[in-house]
């Protein structure tokens, strides 16, 4: 019924590099950042909702989630980006190439960035964001908060991995189902073969998570913490399963039955369990 699907576009937008930069714009920068930038426009639309049900005004709620969404996009974004590469670099990357070449640490456009990473970041940046900031939270909890952020949270997610097709990089495993991608130019420059497009299957998980956990906010938005607790729960639960459809990614994995990505996923589930228990018990 299906072909197999040549897939090699260029991985720069334009041919010609931006001025004082002197480098291309790429698609996977461009996903990234339109990642961000609708996350935090909808991030902008819950925290307005959240401050009408607080009976704030319809003007003094709009200003006010804009402020605080501009600081939490800031706070998330480089707690992200610092979180993902510094997890690369340790659990995926050569250590001995590092020490080599230290500086290479912060070439995040020469590297990777690992999403385990990238959320243990985040948390980070908005534990700092929530302590130096907690006036005009209209009651809204550190918790609260991590459940506004991962809502759209799951929609950069979902962008980034189209920006990681775009990349073909994140490869899956050869196979011989009939929509099969084939990469013309792979970043790992492993030899062509039909193979899983797992970039797009976490990409439409993670599109349909924004949705259901956007839902069930609605129901749960006075129990801080189970709209987190349920993300974590389960988008990483995804990802410990298409692991088992992908490429080992870690140099640092020589023979195991887990990836190194199934290996980081286990202790933010059991992360995601907890806090929900816990929730349900002190609610």
């Amino acid at each position: 019924m299906f072909g197999v699907f040549t897939w090699d576009p260029a991985r720069e937008m334009f041919s010609f590099p931006l001025p004082l930069l002197d480098r291309p714009i790429l698609w996977y920068g461009f996903f990234f950042a339109l990642g961000f930038f609708l996350g935090y426009c909808f991030l902008v639309y819950l925290l307005t909702r959240y401050f009408l049900y607080q009976s704030l005004l319809k003007n003094e709620a709009k200003k006010q989630a804009k402020v605080l969404a501009e600081k939490i996009l800031v706070y998330t974004a480089v707690g992200a980006v610092l979180g993902a590469r510094l997890v690369d670099v340790v659990f995926y990357q050569d250590l001995s190439d590092v020490y080599r070449d230290p500086l290479s640490v912060i070439k995040v456009w020469q590297g990777g960035l690992a999403s385990h990473g990238g959320v243990i970041g985040a948390i980070i940046g908005l534990f700092f964001f929530y302590h130096k900031r907690k006036v005009g939270l209209q009651g809204l909890s550190f918790l609260g908060v991590l459940d506004l952020v991962s809502i759209p949270g799951c929609l950069i997610g979902s962008l980034i991995r189209i920006g990681n097709f775009f990349n073909q990089e994140i490869l899956g495993l050869c196979t011989k189902v009939s929509w099969g991608v084939l990469f013309g130019h792979p970043v790992d420059g492993s030899l062509p073969c039909p193979r899983h497009p797992v970039q797009l299957y976490e990409s439409v998980f993670y599109l349909v998570s924004f949705f259901v956990l956007w839902k069930a906010w609605y129901l749960y938005r006075s129990r801080q913490g189970t709209i987190f607790a349920l993300c974590l729960m389960g988008v990483f639960s995804f990802r410990f399963l298409i692991e088992f459809f992908k490429e080992e990614q870690s140099v640092q994995i020589v023979s195991s039955f887990l990836t190194m990505g199934q290996w980081l996923s286990l202790p933010v589930i059991l992360l995601g369990v907890f806090l929900f228990f816990y929730r349900r018990k002190h609610r």
